[in-house]
């Protein structure tokens, strides 16, 4: 685990994915068959490593055998009653707590220098929410009493926001979209205030690509800029935006974009294709995702351009970009 966190170089990060990929092929039953099935079973670069296609979080438990009977965490999706969510079984918060809390002090800001608020009222109603367990951590991280949830009472959230004002800390607010853009229709003023949107209308709002709300927000809400969260049920890790449109990933975390016609083969920089995802802090389940976006990668930085077709809406930064 230390190693995994503790990654500096392209040669440290490539020896940490081959010993998570046997330990996972031995003790991963689904991924294991995965990669039987198609006789890659032998990797000597993390290039030639098997993605599982993400959907199969929905159909399968994806988790080490040493752990079926200790886990009692779960996490799930967001999405509708017509669709199925998928589940993330955690027998470790550790992992979690380890990945998220760097990469949040890193790129955003430590928590105990922050007062921190959250605008999450469908994670909370539907409930099992990665995000909801990450932001909550982070909120009691700041220790401070104005940090919270603040689900149906705007009033309160506006109040608590102009008294964090008078503090010594950087203010950041945790917000769906659908729930922001009601704040900038009343354009409440919360200039000073780090906004993270979280992404996703989540059938509340008719679909906005990004660039298109991130105005709206910044006019309506009168901030010069508005940061994005990149995560997922399925991760344990995150990045984020510093108001642009690329994300930055930690050094555990590794983008790459696939061919949408020939799954194997991975595109250079600036080229659109389907989005691969390495998270190392996956231990227990499996470190190495196919999903349903699509995006670019550009150097160490990645963006996501929207979803393939017939794809859920779902997760956190689904909009097209």
């Amino acid at each position: 685990m230390d190693s995994i966190f503790s990654i500096q170089s392209e040669e440290e990060f490539n020896t940490a994915a081959i010993s998570v990929f046997q330990y996972q092929f031995k003790h991963v039953r689904v991924y294991r068959e995965f990669c039987n099935l198609l006789n890659r079973t032998d990797p000597k670069d993390y290039k030639e490593i098997p993605f599982l296609p993400i959907s199969f979080f929905k159909t399968h438990t994806v988790l080490s055998d040493e752990y079926r009977k200790k886990t009692n965490l779960v996490f799930k999706s967001s999405g509708t009653t017509l669709n199925k969510r998928s589940e993330h079984h955690i027998p470790s918060t550790e992992l979690y707590e380890r990945s998220f809390l760097p990469t949040f002090s890193q790129q955003i800001v430590p928590p105990e220098n922050a007062i921190i608020f959250a605008l999450l009222p469908n994670y909370i109603e539907q409930g099992e929410s990665s995000l909801v367990y990450m932001v909550d951590f982070l909120i009691r991280a700041t220790q401070h009493s104005l940090s919270g949830f603040y689900l149906s009472n705007p009033k309160a959230l506006i109040e608590a926001i102009q008294k964090a004002k008078t503090q010594d800390k950087t203010i950041v607010l945790f917000g769906v979209s659908y729930a922001l853009l009601d704040f900038a229709e009343k354009n409440i003023d919360l200039s000073g205030v780090k906004i993270i949107e979280t992404g996703g209308m989540k059938g509340r709002r008719k679909e906005m690509i990004r660039s298109e709300l991130h105005e709206e927000l910044k006019k309506g809400l009168n901030v010069s800029k508005i940061f994005s969260e990149y995560g997922m049920t399925e991760l344990l890790s995150q990045g984020y935006t510093d108001g642009s449109e690329f994300f930055r990933p930690p050094n555990w975390m590794k983008i790459m974009i696939r061919d949408v016609n020939d799954p194997f083969h991975f595109l250079a920089n600036e080229k659109t294709g389907g989005v691969n995802v390495i998270d190392l802090a996956n231990l227990y389940s499996c470190s190495f995702i196919s999903t349903d976006d699509l995006g670019v990668e550009a150097g160490k930085r990645f963006k996501i351009l929207g979803r393939f077709d017939q794809s859920d809406l779902r997760g956190c930064n689904l909009l097209v970009n």
